[in-house]
């Protein structure tokens, strides 16, 4: 093996060891987090929650049911968007979108952000597709990275300024600015930019090349399954009791999870990091910090 083959292999090693190693001390963090509050805090307590959860039948058939039926309705939406995407390749049933889906899914639970479900989804299609199919998934997840992105810096924006959030306005615009810099920089050198096998220019192109009508109605899905998720998340605030109004739990949820998704994390220990960031946001509202861990999870 060549020196600058020994040098390569050494430095992605180094890579992939730095960013598990932030993932540990992140969910760590997190964890310690969410115990100091539930555990060193005198106002909290478990046998009263349990009182409350049982007095005010909070766990019945019938609310059982309507979340399940959000997660029903939640994965209806991803399935029928796969099936879309895929048909610009091969057109699939609905059944086999689903079986799809869901089997990816199943695969990327132990993988960090879910990366596995490139590969599993991959599988699926004989190997002179995979590499579209890949595309098409990573252009699914953008989708809906970019519903959260847009919602995200909306709910953001009006819970820093309702709030007031104690965030100095001349930094927000100088990683603004930093942020829009760094986009520029790197579309200039997309060239040498991947991300599994596609630099930006290539997915620009492989985009280009697809239907309008199948991005509009795939960012169409990727939007009505954020509502559907962020409703159900909100369905279960109301069904506690959380005294907030519906803009300001909104927003909240919404400010929630565009900083979840910009944290590399696994999705066994999702909760952790997603409890930990409702726990400080829904603190504006005076929320039962264990009751908001409670609906995280």
């Amino acid at each position: 093996m060549s020196k600058h083959n020994s040098m390569s292999l050494l430095h992605q090693y180094t890579k992939q060891v730095v960013i598990l190693l932030v993932k540990l001390v992140l969910i760590f963090a997190a964890f310690f987090f969410i115990y100091n509050k539930l555990v060193h805090n005198d106002v909290l307590d478990i046998e009263n929650l349990l009182y409350y959860v049982n007095h005010h039948h909070i766990i019945t058939f019938q609310n059982l049911s309507i979340i399940l039926l959000f997660s029903v309705f939640n994965w209806a939406i991803e399935c029928l968007k796969w099936q879309l995407l895929v048909k610009e390749v091969l057109p699939i049933s609905l059944k086999k979108a689903t079986e799809q889906s869901l089997g990816s899914l199943t695969a990327s639970i132990i993988t960090p952000n879910r990366i596995g479900e490139y590969g599993a989804k991959a599988i699926y299609f004989k190997k002179s597709l995979r590499k579209k199919i890949v595309g098409l998934n990573l252009l699914g997840n953008l989708s809906q990275l970019g519903a959260t992105l847009f919602f995200g810096i909306v709910g953001l924006l009006y819970t820093v300024i309702t709030f007031k959030l104690p965030l100095s306005y001349l930094k927000l615009l100088g990683v603004f600015a930093l942020s829009i810099g760094l986009f520029f920089m790197y579309y200039r050198f997309s060239s040498r930019t991947k991300f599994k096998s596609y630099s930006f220019k290539k997915m620009k192109h492989f985009t280009t090349n697809l239907n309008r009508k199948t991005l509009y109605k795939t960012f169409f899905l990727s939007v009505l399954k954020y509502i559907c998720f962020s409703h159900q998340f909100y369905f279960l605030i109301w069904l506690f009791g959380i005294d907030v109004t519906y803009i300001d739990a909104l927003t909240l949820i919404f400010t929630m999870y565009v900083l979840v998704s910009l944290v590399p994390t696994v999705f066994v220990f999702d909760v952790l990091i997603k409890g930990s960031v409702a726990m400080w946001l829904f603190s504006f509202v005076n929320a039962n910090e264990l009751i908001i861990v409670t609906c995280t999870t």
